[in-house]
């Protein structure tokens, strides 16, 4: 299958589990159709490309090694990525990194996550905290600058105060999430 054809079948995308969990699996059986779906994923003008970050979320969540090859790609672009229903998949997939690196128990990721990408992360996580997003990519990014700021000093006193900044401005959702996040930060 070459990128156009894959662009063509995700023409047949759409939120719900059922399409999304489909051409997860085709493409965790096809690894070669990775970098099509990164490439389509990375086109951030495109109304297909959010589809493209609805499978490669899928297929993160059910095995986050899958990303390993490509993370110098997905960490360089993710700042890039700005449609609404994009931004958030994206968030997610930092997420699972940030879990996975932060994890008590060992994983490649561990292994292969090199400062830059970190740095690359937490980059992108805090411009969605600080951009007019929706609740739920600031929410995953709270709690990956969360994880990754046990390990940089200066990330949880920059997250706090954006956390208590904005805190009287957002919904009871972010509230909730930041109470949370700042009572484990001041721990």
């Amino acid at each position: 299958m070459t990128t156009e054809q894959l662009y063509n079948e995700l023409n047949y995308v759409n939120h719900s589990r059922e399409k999304r969990l489909y051409y997860s699996k085709m493409l965790q059986e096809k690894p070669n159709l990775i970098p099509s779906l990164l490439d389509i994923l990375f086109r951030v003008d495109d109304k297909i490309s959010p589809r493209a970050t609805w499978v490669f979320e899928f297929m993160c969540n059910e095995d986050i090694t899958i990303i390993a090859p490509y993370l110098d790609t997905f960490t360089a672009n993710i700042k890039n990525v700005h449609l609404d229903s994009a931004v958030r998949p994206i968030a997610k997939i930092c997420e699972f990194l940030a879990k996975a690196y932060t994890s008590k128990t060992d994983n490649y990721i561990k292994l292969i996550l090199t400062e830059t990408h970190k740095e690359r992360i937490i980059e992108t996580c805090f411009a969605y905290m600080i951009n007019d997003e929706k609740i739920a990519p600031k929410a995953y990014s709270m709690n990956t600058l969360f994880l990754l700021g046990k390990e940089y000093d200066w990330v949880h006193p920059e997250l706090a105060l954006i956390l208590e900044r904005d805190f009287h401005l957002q919904s009871s959702g972010f509230k909730a999430r930041a109470r949370h996040i700042l009572k484990k930060i001041k721990k």
